[in-house]
């Protein structure tokens, strides 16, 4: 067994965008500060950070409708929608800071220029689309947003929507040009090149398999190479659970009381994929519809132009299922083994008031790939099935938790986990996820490292130059950081 010589001052386990951000982000900030980074596959971004196995959006509620959805009276509330984008914008914000001082590589390796459609069908819809539409167009960061029901001018955003369809029907979209695609498997490597060349350590194929906290404050890790078998020790100062599926168990074996009464919820997927030039050329957009009753919110179908590798390709889906692995590499037994005494109670009230969510997933697990062409024909009428294959995407394990009213409710965003004393801190939940990082770790630190936030400000503002303001609340204000950006990610503003 090897045993490191004095304690780590901070532990990255996992090999994400979430420890990714937060490793660049400490050092940035502290760069003295000794990180090691423990990942149990050969690579990092493997998992949910691969562009693969996400849809790689960039969230920023251009197009998603499920962060406003229609309340029973027929109207729509924009400040979920409008706190996604700021968000969003925050992580845009750092991320050129790096590119900036010659941190990470070119922009084009990891993010483009791709208009956020939305497209409906139906009298119904339209009109919900409609109300969307003049809500968020007085919304400074949705400024440039653009609304049709003419099928022309649809046809003109997107030829594949619209040739051969009735032309009776009745449909409209929305369209914002300056949406992006992001690769976050590729921003990940960059990242922790970034912090690899300054000091920090990578392991990879290294299981984490206990965690105890130690009377000096500090925690013990335990871990076995999966290559050499070789046992590890490793303590540290601080440790972050950034491993996806994987966080809830790592939380539950640290043994930290805020994870009581937390349950994981795995939903898998797959997509159709095609990389015929001919279709994807056709196609310069991301297009989210509306999502079957009882589906979702992650299963909301899109027609997505994606570009990995500089190479781009069109995906459809997701097809959601059903599987109790918590990650696309881990066990069949993961969520039996998740279950404990404390979370019991909130998982099986989650099940009974979800029985038709569980209908819908297994529903979807054996559907045949005829009836999986036929979703993809509702919004690209001319798909061709020779055109088109599938691939696997990545487990998403949403949060399920205790509700004093219903005794536990399933939760489709992201929580973070910290301990009182701020020594340990996970990530549980998926979507928005990837493209909310830099927030969401930003959040982090101020929880965890309460005594030297405040001496980190000055420099994080020079990084972020919106934080602790809205951008939303100044017209002015957000043209000039939108545009800012833009400039420097060579993107559309």
């Amino acid at each position: 067994m090897t045993d490191s010589p004095k304690p780590v001052d901070v532990v990255l386990i996992g090999g994400g965008i979430m420890s990714a951000t937060l490793g660049a982000l400490i050092k940035l900030l502290q760069p003295e500060w000794s990180i090691a980074v423990y990942e149990k596959l050969g690579r990092v971004a493997l998992e949910s950070s691969n562009p693969w196995n996400n849809a790689g959006t960039g969230h920023a509620a251009l197009c998603e409708l499920n962060y406003m959805p229609q309340a029973p009276d027929g109207s729509v509330e924009t400040s979920k929608a409008v706190a996604i984008n700021e968000q969003f914008q925050v992580s845009r914000q750092l991320w050129s800071f790096l590119i900036s001082k010659g941190l990470i590589k070119d922009p084009e390796s990891f993010i483009n220029s791709t208009p956020h459609m939305t497209f409906v069908k139906g009298a119904d819809n339209v009109e919900y689309l409609r109300k969307r539409y003049e809500a968020l167009s007085h919304e400074p960061l949705f400024a440039g947003i653009e609304f049709s029901d003419d099928p022309r001018v649809i046809y003109g955003w997107s030829p594949l929507l619209m040739r051969d369809r009735q032309k009776d029907e009745v449909v409209a979209a929305t369209r914002v040009p300056a949406g992006t695609d992001v690769d976050f498997g590729s921003l990940t490597k960059q990242l922790f090149d970034y912090i690899t060349a300054n000091g920090a350590t990578l392991n990879t194929e290294h299981n984490v398999t206990g965690l105890k906290k130690q009377k000096d404050g500090t925690w013990k890790i335990a871990m076995k190479h999966l290559v050499g078998g070789t046992p590890t020790i490793v303590n540290a100062r601080f440790v972050f659970v950034g491993a996806g599926g994987g966080a809830l168990n790592l939380l539950q074996k640290a043994g930290i009381s805020e994870i009581k009464g937390f349950g994981g919820f795995p939903i898998s997927g797959e997509f159709l994929r095609t990389d015929n030039p001919a279709v994807v050329r056709e196609h310069q957009a991301k297009v989210y519809g509306k999502a079957s009753v009882g589906a979702p919110p992650m299963s909301v179908p899109h027609l997505d132009k994606r570009v990995v590798d500089g190479e781009a390709s069109l995906l459809f889906g997701p097809y959601a299922g059903f599987s109790p692995k918590f990650l696309k590499s881990g066990s069949w037994l993961d969520l039996p083994r998740s279950i404990r005494l404390h979370n019991l109670g909130p998982m099986l009230a989650v099940a009974r008031d979800n029985l038709d969510l569980m209908k819908y997933l297994i529903g979807e697990v054996f559907a045949s790939r005829a009836k999986k062409m036929e979703a993809l024909k509702e919004f690209m009428p001319t798909a061709d099935p020779k055109d088109w294959y599938l691939i696997t995407a990545g487990q998403r394990v949403q949060v399920m938790k205790k509700d004093a009213k219903k005794g536990g409710v399933l939760q489709f965003g992201t929580e973070v986990i910290t301990a009182k004393d701020g020594s340990i801190a996970g990530l549980l939940g998926a979507s928005p996820g990837a493209s909310t990082a830099v927030p969401i770790m930003l959040d982090l630190i101020e929880r965890c490292f309460p005594s030297e936030y405040p001496t980190w400000v000055p420099q994080l503002k020079k990084m972020i130059p919106s934080l602790g303001t809205r951008l939303n609340e100044s017209p002015a204000k957000a043209k000039k950081e939108i545009s800012a950006t833009a400039e420097v990610l060579n993107i559309s503003a």
